[in-house]
């Protein structure tokens, strides 16, 4: 028996009570003998390299280069993305992708390279393989933007699979981003980050990795060009990150380079090359299109672990009420379940929910669900009995289920990676439909499984059916979330085929966005709490997910009122706007941090309110381009390096730009700019980029800038579409899109496309059409005409 583990199990059995710390503490050794059983004993390894180039065989888009010891498959799409797969790993099967593989580009031709080597010419990218199996991206210019090198494998003797190690160079100037939700982002700095769902256990802040989701995707700016990269294999593994340095030693630049080690599953990679609209347009194309929200759930959120009753419910829903706050959704979580069990009600503190549902839909307010994965292990249980009869759970090696332990005390799993399970699974939502329900979270679902020591989840030697293929958890881990999603998502298009599913998950891999969206997390109360949540929010974006947030004023902990008011003035212009915290946190309602605060946040919320058509309008944006609702300042102009650092401020769409506060007692900040006029949207004062200004940050608000020429589709005073149009520079036409509400259900509604310019000593505003330009729709408000 391990010492240290025997210390933790007395610990945790003293501090969580008798009952579960006990059963945390079987859960932990009952997970370490099902790994030391189930997984496959380690042998010993061969290390082995691709050898010397033999040959190559042409192919559709590309084709397949052949070496003394191992073979590659390139192929260039019709979209321009780039696939290579070593030891005939092809682009299926693939949790990531999205139905169909792009068709091969016909242009694309192999043809002999330099030195022995081959390469791939193709329109937007030119793919270069040296004899010794290094794979080079190069721009059509010829500027290289990515050089992996030969790839190492260490293989069981007399076995196949293992773990593998890639090398890649990139540029001196290049940036890392992505990798998913990463606390200490959205710029990614040199060091070692996981790729291994985890729930960190506690409120975490900057210097916490991993966390809730991970994904091996990243985005890499520099000057000569953007690219995505992605290495399809849900297992463990690291990536290691070292930036460059320019003129480094004696002149010479130093390459940033990034060292991917993996303990299983393909080498496969998929690269995608161009501005960073055009990549992330392609990896929406390749990994699904984002689930666009119903348009309530682009207001306002209110949530609390800890409500309790539904009177509890209508005291504070009638305290946004009274007080003229802006509500779009109420969110109960685990405490309106019947002893923590999903899928069932607590009936003496929630006896009516259908009606108070009811009630709240008549007042526009929307009730979402909180879902964990975890069902309670226990006969009896419709959930459970129901999993039995289905062979839906998550068994061992020996064919036993695997039990773990979750808020209802011991619980079983199902595997949503069969398909069978997540039809069975997404049926389960009719009742929470029955109990008036809207929307759903989705938690819990890295999967976590308490322990008293070890990993907080299921047993790596655990099986799943991986669609048929078959498997154990270390394949299963990092996508569990996703097809949990997957499950809920096409569960609800059946049961409501009228509405569009709201739905956003703690956990999740790439390609999630096909289901909805994500949130912090147990986020720190703290400043660096608050950084972290924009980190977050940002990161997730450049990997495709484009809805998310933060819970506003950390999930612990007690914030000041000034720290939750800059929180929650930051969130009301994120795609998710949501407060929430723990049952042992203090309140987060605006008006439980004095009457300026609640003013302030009175401010917030009808600014949010009048700004719903503009995150309408990036919500479809989002489903048509991959293009998130929040940007980074460089998004733009990728070449500007200043931009390039810059991670205090974002795009909000390509109208506004947010300046956040991060810090106590500032009342002032620095804004980088990105080129031409800006406007701050209270003053109208007019600022010119590119460079840095000093803008007023007051208690009040946090700067917001407009971009000159902006069409903003805004709720006017009497609710009513109108476009805010901020004054194009002279000589210079702005314009904008803007998607009208054309309810929460499944029409496409028609984009309108605005034109916006001088004509002598006026703005003429007009709707360009197919058959010429129009009057526009809708009323116009000009701004930005005269300083102020």
């Amino acid at each position: 028996m391990n010492g240290r583990d025997l210390v933790r199990s007395v610990k945790v059995v003293g501090s969580v009570g008798a009952a579960q710390g006990l059963r945390t503490v079987r859960a932990a050794w009952r997970r370490r003998r099902a790994d030391a059983t189930g997984l496959p004993p380690r042998k010993g390894e061969r290390a082995r390299v691709p050898g010397l180039v033999r040959d190559a065989v042409p192919g559709p888009g590309g084709g397949v280069i052949r070496f003394s010891r191992s073979e590659l498959r390139i192929t260039v799409t019709v979209s321009g993305a780039v696939f290579w797969g070593w030891d005939g790993a092809g682009p299926e099967p693939s949790y990531a992708l999205a139905g169909r593989c792009p068709e091969p580009d016909p242009r694309a031709v192999l043809e002999p390279d330099k030195d022995g080597g081959w390469r791939v010419v193709s329109e937007r990218v030119t793919v270069g393989v040296s004899r010794h199996g290094a794979v080079e991206v190069c721009t059509p210019g010829g500027v290289t933007l990515r050089r992996d090198l030969p790839p190492r494998w260490w293989e069981p003797d007399g076995g196949s699979g293992g773990r593998w190690m890639q090398r890649s160079e990139v540029a001196a100037d290049a940036r890392f981003f992505g990798l998913g939700g990463r606390a200490s982002g959205p710029r990614l700095r040199g060091g070692t980050y996981r790729l291994w769902n985890t729930d960190p256990k506690r409120a975490f802040g900057p210097d916490d990795d991993p966390l809730y989701i991970t994904m091996p995707v990243q985005l890499v700016v520099a000057d000569a060009a953007t690219h995505l990269v992605f290495h399809d294999t849900s297992w463990d593994g690291t990536v290691t990150l070292r930036e460059g340095e320019e003129g480094a030693g004696s002149g010479h630049d130093r390459a940033g380079s990034c060292e991917l080690r993996m303990d299983g599953g393909p080498l496969r990679c998929w690269v995608m090359v161009g501005t960073p609209a055009r990549v992330l347009h392609a990896w929406a194309s390749l990994t699904g299109a984002p689930a666009l929200p119903p348009a309530w759930a682009l207001g306002h959120h209110h949530a609390r672990w800890g409500f309790g009753s539904e009177q509890e419910v209508r005291r504070i829903v009638a305290g946004y009420h009274e007080r003229g706050l802006p509500l779009d959704a109420v969110h109960l979580d685990i405490d309106h379940y019947d002893a923590h069990q999903v899928f069932t009600v607590d009936h003496e503190h929630f006896p009516k929910l259908p009606v108070l549902a009811d009630e709240l839909r008549r007042d526009g307010i929307r009730l979402v669900s909180i879902v964990d994965p975890a069902v309670k292990a226990e006969p009896g249980n419709a959930v459970f009995d129901g999993g039995v009869a289905e062979d839906a759970f998550v068994r061992d090696a020996s064919g036993r289920l695997v039990r773990g332990v979750v808020w209802p005390g011991d619980a079983v799993f199902p595997d949503f990676t069969h398909a069978r399970v997540r039809q069975w699974w997404g049926g389960l939502y009719a009742e929470r439909i029955a109990q008036g329900f809207s929307g759903f979270w989705h938690d819990m679902n890295e999967p976590t499984s308490f322990a008293a020591f070890g990993e907080s989840t299921l047993p790596r030697s655990a099986r799943h059916a991986l669609e048929g293929r078959g498997g154990d958890h270390r394949e299963a881990h990092n996508v569990y979330a996703l097809c949990m999603a997957r499950a809920g998502y096409e569960g609800l298009l059946e049961l409501a085929p009228e509405e569009r599913p709201f739905l956003f998950s703690r956990s999740g891999w790439a390609g999630m966005q096909r289901y909805g969206g994500s949130w912090s997390g147990d986020v720190a109360t703290g400043w660096p709490g608050l950084r972290a949540s924009l980190s977050l929010v940002m990161g997730l974006g450049l990997c495709g997910v484009p809805y998310s947030g933060p819970d506003v004023g950390g999930f612990d902990g007690n914030p000041s009122p000034e720290l939750y008011l800059r929180w929650f003035q930051l969130a009301a212009y994120l795609p998710l706007f949501r407060t929430h915290s723990s049952i042992r946190a203090g309140r987060r309602e605006p008006w439980e941090f004095g009457s300026g605060v609640l003013e302030h946040a009175r401010v917030a919320l009808l600014e949010r309110r009048r700004l719903l058509p503009y995150f309408l309008t990036l919500a479809h944006l989002a489903r048509r381009t991959g293009a998130p609702y929040v940007r980074p300042l460089w998004w733009g102009a990728p070449e500007d390096r200043a931009l390039r650092d810059c991670e205090d401020a974002f795009l909000l769409g390509d109208g506004l730009l947010v300046a956040p506060v991060s810090d106590p007692g500032v009342d002032r900040r620095a804004v980088q700019l990105p080129r031409g006029r800006w406007y701050d949207t209270v003053t109208e004062r007019a600022y010119e980029g590119p460079g840095q200004v000093l803008v007023d940050a007051p208690l009040s608000r946090i700067p917001v800038l407009a971009r000159a020429g902006a069409v903003l589709p805004v709720r006017g005073a009497d609710g009513e579409l109108e476009l805010e149009v901020w004054a194009p520079a002279r000589g210079r036409v702005g314009g904008g899109l803007v998607v009208p509400d054309v309810g929460d259900g499944w029409d496409e509604p028609e984009f309108e496309r605005y034109v916006a310019r001088w004509e002598g000593s006026r703005v003429i505003v007009e709707r360009e059409g197919e058959d010429g330009m129009h009057v526009p729709p809708h009323p116009v408000r000009l701004r930005g005409l005269t300083e102020r």
